[in-house]
C-alpha cells in the first residue's frame, strides 16, 4: 500500500485513517498475531477478541484520562442511535431536558428526543444559518432539566465548541455528541455525564459508536426501552451482549495506540490547529474570493466549510481539485459550497496541497 497511490480524502466520513494503521491492519488481516484467523472471523467471546477490546478500552482511558467512575461502551447504530438511547435511559416520558442547537445534528438529536421526553430548545442558531455559538451566560436553562445536550462539533456547518456550558440543573448532566471531533484534542471527561461518538471520522471505519458514560447514570431506562438500547445491558455484558462490530473496534484500538505513540491528544491538537490555521488563513486572505461563514471564534478544527464569491465557479473548483487527487470537497447538500474535513489522519501535506491549489485557482479566475 503506497502512500503515493492514495488521494487526499476531504470527506466528512468515512474519512482517512492513518496510513501506518492501515498497513498494520493489512498485515494482520488474514492471520491476527498467529491466531490463524482474521479479526472478522474470530468469536467475539473468545480470548483473542477479548484482548483486543480490553486493550482498546485501556488505551482510550489513557488518552482521555477517563475516570474510574465512567464506563466505556463500544456500541452499534452510529451516533444517531444515541439520540434515542440517551432520553430512553436518562428520562421518564414527562421529564424536561435542554437542547442547545448549533447545527443540523443537534437539531436531529432534538427531534428524536421529542418522542421520549420533553425537550426544550434553550438556543438555536438556525436563523443565523448555524454560524455561531451563544454566550453561555445568556442561556435560559431549565433548573429541572434532566440534562443539557450539545453537539460539540457540527460536521455540516463547521461550528465547534471551544469551551463547554455548565448545566444549571441539580444533577449537572452535560451530554455531548463528539462524533466529528472525538480524540482530536484533550477533553475533561469529568465535566460530562455522557460523551458519545460515531467512530467514522477520527477513529475507525463506520460501524462502532463509542459511549463514555458516568456509571451512576446506568440502570434507569424507561420500560419501553428495547434491550439493545439499554445502557445497563450493554455495560453488564462489556459491550458483548450481541456480536459487536469487531473489525471497527480492532481498528479503533490501533488508532488509540497510534495517538498515544504520537504523544497523546495535546500533541494531536497542536497538529490539528496548524492545519486549520493554514486553511482558514488562505480563505481569509483571499480578499473575498473564498468565504467561510462561521464566526472566527468557533470555527471547527475538523470541518471547514467555504464558498466562492463567484458561486458559478464552485463546480469547476471541485472538478479541478479531483483531477489533482483531492476528493470529496463538495459541501453538504443542505448548505452547498465546499467543505474540507481535515481530521486527525489528514496529513499537513494534504492541507498544504489544497491551499496551493486554492491560490492557483484564484489567480486563474479572479
Amino acid at each position: 500500500m503506497e502512500e503515493t497511490h492514495r488521494v487526499f480524502n476531504f470527506a466528512a466520513g468515512p474519512a482517512n485513517l492513518p496510513l501506518n494503521v492501515l498497513k498494520k491492519a493489512q498485515s494482520e488481516l488474514i492471520n491476527w498475531r498467529g491466531s490463524g484467523m482474521s479479526v472478522m472471523e474470530m468469536s467475539h467471546r473468545g480470548k483473542e477478541f477479548k484482548s483486543i477490546i480490553e486493550k482498546a478500552e485501556a488505551d482510550l482511558r489513557t488518552l482521555l484520562d477517563i475516570p474510574e467512575n465512567y464506563a466505556v461502551l463500544f456500541l452499534q447504530g452510529g451516533g444517531t442511535t444515541q439520540f434515542a438511547m440517551i432520553p430512553l435511559n436518562l428520562c421518564k416520558a414527562d421529564d424536561p431536558v435542554d437542547y442547545l442547537v448549533t447545527g443540523s445534528w443537534g437539531d436531529k438529536a432534538l427531534q428524536e428526543a421529542q418522542k421520549y421526553c420533553k425537550p426544550n430548545v434553550i438556543w438555536s442558531g438556525k436563523t443565523d444559518k448555524y454560524t455561531k455559538i451563544p454566550d453561555f451566560d445568556t442561556l435560559n436553562q431549565n433548573p429541572d432539566a434532566k440534562y443539557l445536550h450539545i453537539c460539540a462539533n457540527e460536521t455540516i456547518h463547521g461550528v465547534e465548541f471551544m469551551d463547554y456550558p455548565t448545566p444549571r440543573n441539580a444533577t449537572g448532566i452535560l451530554i455531548a455528541d463528539m462524533s466529528s471531533n472525538f480524540c482530536s484534542k484533550p477533553v475533561d471527561v469529568s465535566k460530562f455525564g455522557i460523551i458519545y461518538a460515531g467512530a467514522q471520522k477520527n477513529v475507525a471505519p463506520a460501524g462502532v459508536t463509542i459511549v463514555i458514560i458516568r456509571k451512576d447514570l446506568i440502570g434507569n431506562a424507561q420500560e419501553i426501552t428495547p434491550v439493545m438500547l439499554d445502557y445497563k445491558v450493554q455495560a453488564d455484558n462489556n459491550s458483548l451482549y450481541n456480536t459487536p462490530p469487531c473489525w471497527p473496534i480492532y481498528i479503533s484500538g490501533l488508532v488509540f495506540e497510534d495517538l498515544l505513540e504520537q504523544g497523546g491528544l495535546a500533541e494531536i491538537e497542536k497538529k490539528n490547529k496548524k492545519k486549520a490555521e493554514l486553511l482558514y488563513n488562505a480563505i481569509d486572505e483571499s480578499k473575498g474570493f473564498y468565504r467561510c461563514p462561521v464566526e472566527k471564534s468557533v470555527r471547527s478544527l475538523m470541518n471547514v466549510p467555504f464558498t466562492l464569491e463567484k458561486s458559478e465557479l464552485e463546480a469547476e473548483f471541485i472538478k479541478e481539485a479531483a483531477k489533482e487527487n483531492m476528493v470529496q470537497l463538495k459541501g453538504h447538500r443542505s448548505v452547498g459550497g465546499m467543505r474540507a474535513s481535515i481530521y486527525n489522519a489528514m496529513p499537513l501535506a494534504g492541507v498544504e496541497k489544497l491551499v496551493a491549489f486554492m491560490k492557483d485557482f484564484q489567480a486563474r479566475h479572479a
